[in-house]
């Protein structure tokens, strides 16, 4: 099947929950999260999808800077993990930032064992660990910073 990137559409919420509450957080928070893409926002949400979607990214602009993107989420449907997706929807990402003038597009994530694939997905992708916020989220769960220059 051929794979198709594109963005989100309203009616893709559910099943962008769907993939949300199998990866990242509860499906409920899609709503909220999309709202503002929905009604002409700043932020950027890609759909990977062949018959329907198989995972999802969600950019914002940080603010008051020039240029620079975070990647607040990137999540790949649990039975297509380890296929290229992940790597293909980031780089549509990165592409569309750059078309627009994107500078630095910069990704956070745990630093916890269990988020040690996450990490090696975003070094393989390019990105440089650019910091490390001990005890961030948690008591034992650093925020790890990950930095790319578009």
């Amino acid at each position: 099947m051929t794979l198709t990137i594109r963005p989100a559409l309203r009616g893709d919420i559910h099943l962008l929950g769907a993939i949300a509450e199998m990866t990242v957080f509860p499906a409920d928070l899609m709503p909220g999260m999309i709202d503002g893409y929905l009604r002409g926002g700043p932020d950027r949400w890609l759909v990977a999808e062949d018959v329907s979607p198989v995972a999802f990214c969600f950019l914002e602009p940080e603010r008051m800077t020039d240029q620079t993107w975070n990647m607040l989420a990137l999540a790949v449907r649990p039975d297509r993990q380890g296929q290229g997706i992940g790597a293909m929807i980031v780089a549509a990402a990165e592409a569309a930032l750059r078309v627009d003038g994107g500078r630095v597009l910069i990704v956070e994530t745990a630093g916890t064992d269990d988020f040690a694939r996450t990490r090696a997905f975003y070094a393989a992708q390019g990105y440089a660990q650019e910091a490390r916020i001990r005890d961030f989220y948690d008591d034992g769960v650093d925020k790890v910073v990950y930095w790319k220059r578009l």
